[in-house]
Order: C-alpha cells, then sequence, then structure tokens
C-alpha cells in the first residue's frame, strides 16, 4: 500500500454516518451552535465530531468564523468536495429506509425552491400553477433570497432547485447552470411622475429619493456600477430593500425612483402601475437561469418543475421586448 492511498483508506474504513450528517448539518447551518440545537446534541459533542472528521480527513474542513469558534465562515476546497459526497450518502440512506419502511400509506414528496426576489415574480407563479395541477400531493416549499444564500443552501441540499444568477466560482463548486435568459435594470417610477416617459439624463433621477438593493446583491453592484461609469456615485441615503413589495408600494406612493432588474417590474410596467424612465442601461444585463447539484439525479418533480420554469422563461422573452421603452432614449445614456 502506497502512501497516497493510505489515508483514503482509512478515512473509507473509519468515517460512520454520524460524522457526516454532522458534517451537512455544520454546512447548512452555519454555526455549531444551531447545528447542535437541529441534532439535539451538546456543542461540545458536535465540535468533537467534527474533530474526528477532520482528523480522518487529514485536513481542516470548515473555515471558523472571526467572530468566534461557534461561527462558520464557510467550508474549505477539501470540504466543498465532502460535503458533495456526504450528501449522496445521506441521500441514499435516506431512501434506503423510505424503501424498507412499512407501506403505512403514500410518501410525502417534497420541492424546495429557491429564487431571487428579482427573479420570483416572471418565473414562478404560472410555473407553481401548472406544477400544483400535475402534482397536487406535492409538498413544495419556495424561499426567496439573495443569490449568495440560495446558492450556498443549494450546495448544502437545503433546496433542490434556485431560479437565480451565475456567481463566482466558489459559489458555484458542484452546481451547473442553464441559462433562460438576460435582463437590464431599468428605472421605474409611479404613474404622473415627473420624469414619466420623458428622456431623462441619468443624473437627473439623483434629485429623487432611490429604492436600490441591498448590498452584497448583483443588481445592487450593477447598479453602482452603471452610476460609477457616468461619474457619479449612489447617494448613501438610498433606500436599500430585497422586499419587492415594500419597494413597490414606496415608489407607488412616493416620488421615489425604483432601480431594478427588469422582471421585478414586468408586470407593473404592462399594467401601468410603474413607467419606466428611458434611460438606457447597456452594460446592465445579467443572466437568469436555473441552478442544480451537479451529479445529482433530480426527482421527478424537480425535473417537472425545471420544464416548466423554462416554458415560462420562453413566455418571458417577448414581454422584455415589449416592455422596452417606446422610444430610443439618446440624451438619458449620458
Amino acid at each position: 500500500m502506497n502512501s497516497t492511498t493510505a489515508p483514503a483508506l482509512a478515512f473509507s474504513r473509519n468515517v460512520q454516518l454520524r460524522h457526516l450528517r454532522c458534517f451537512v448539518v455544520i454546512a447548512q447551518e452555519r454555526h455549531l451552535a444551531r447545528a447542535a440545537e437541529r441534532l439535539a446534541v451538546s456543542q461540545p459533542a458536535i465540535s468533537k465530531t467534527l474533530t474526528e472528521l477532520e482528523a480522518l480527513a487529514g485536513t481542516r474542513l470548515v473555515e471558523r468564523s472571526s467572530a468566534g469558534r461557534r461561527g462558520v465562515q464557510g467550508l474549505t476546497p477539501t470540504g466543498e468536495q465532502l460535503l458533495t459526497h456526504a450528501l449522496r450518502v445521506l441521500e441514499a440512506v435516506d431512501a434506503g429506509a423510505q424503501a424498507i419502511a412499512p407501506a403505512t400509506g403514500a410518501r410525502l414528496e417534497r420541492l424546495r425552491i429557491g429564487a431571487l426576489p428579482s427573479v420570483a415574480p416572471a418565473l414562478l407563479p404560472h410555473a407553481l400553477a401548472k406544477l400544483r395541477s400535475h402534482w397536487p400531493a406535492l409538498q413544495v416549499m419556495v424561499k426567496s433570497a439573495a443569490n449568495a444564500v440560495l446558492l450556498n443552501e443549494l450546495r448544502a441540499g437545503e433546496l433542490d432547485l434556485v431560479a437565480g444568477r451565475i456567481s463566482d466560482p466558489r459559489l458555484m463548486a458542484g452546481l451547473s447552470f442553464e441559462l433562460l435568459y438576460t435582463e437590464p435594470l431599468v428605472f421605474a417610477v409611479r404613474k404622473g411622475h415627473a420624469l414619466a416617459r420623458r428622456a431623462t439624463p441619468v443624473q437627473t433621477v439623483l434629485a429623487y429619493p432611490l429604492v436600490v438593493y441591498a448590498e452584497g446583491t448583483i443588481p445592487r453592484h450593477n447598479t453602482e456600477s452603471f452610476f460609477s461609469a457616468r461619474g457619479l456615485a449612489l447617494p448613501p441615503n438610498a433606500l436599500q430593500t430585497l422586499d419587492l413589495m415594500v419597494a413597490r408600494a414606496l415608489v407607488a406612493a412616493s416620488d421615489a425612483v425604483w432601480v431594478t432588474p427588469l422582471g421585478a417590474v414586468r408586470d407593473d410596467l404592462q399594467a401601468g402601475t410603474l413607467v419606466r424612465v428611458r434611460i438606457d442601461t447597456p452594460g446592465t444585463e445579467e443572466p437568469v437561469g436555473l441552478l442544480l447539484r451537479s451529479e445529482v439525479e433530480s426527482s421527478a418533480a424537480c425535473a417537472a418543475m425545471v420544464g416548466l420554469l423554462r416554458e415560462a422563461a420562453r413566455q418571458e422573452r417577448p414581454k422584455a421586448k415589449r416592455a422596452s421603452p417606446a422610444s430610443p432614449a439618446s440624451p438619458a445614456s449620458a
């Protein structure tokens, strides 16, 4: 036996399900105390099990948070690799348990979907309605959050599917991305606003309250880059929110200007409740797509939802063209 295979053999012989289950829950919770609570054990027990697993692996698997030993900043590259395999092992064990369980009734199937706040309104409603008609007994959970949060939970096995955006390589480890469409940022205001339906220089919007996405999100990054490329800065007092209901209600009731991906306001623009300011936003287009865990076979329900989301995306493309400004806005692109 050579020196390269000995550690792997020792790991495979000595690792136990409790090690893998503990590790997966730590990856999902990102906090040792919360992981301990979820597994109904003490925090020292969680720490001991993790230490045993890292000893078996011969390397660190978890990056501790600078805020304290209980916090988890993330997984090391080796930890990310192990997480993929640990999830598959535990899923196989759970499937085996279901297979040998007494037939006490139909097994409850579930589908856990993640979606960006800016993407969910355009893609999910019709797809979910059609899914329900074909899978009436399916338990469906939808979570809306920032892209990084959704991708972390997808990689950790807490979500089955994400409608979101591609991210940096670290967050994309173990994930696949299928492009559905691209969408730009738009400036939206209430009907009757002074900026509605007229060519507007970018700097003019700075005279009004702005509503933007939260820091760390892709729409926020694109918003800042758009202003910066024109020698302008995003005002520090701009309201930041991921809550579309709050943003929509505020803009409808005031002179605020909402800088948002088109998909979040497409229905409002078509209904005429909000109006798109004629400002060109070249370079702000971002891909929207479907993200799944690589090398993991999707359930029948998940595969069906993927098909329905593809269909919804095909219907959204012509809507995007109809929602474009009525005429060129060359003065606004300065």
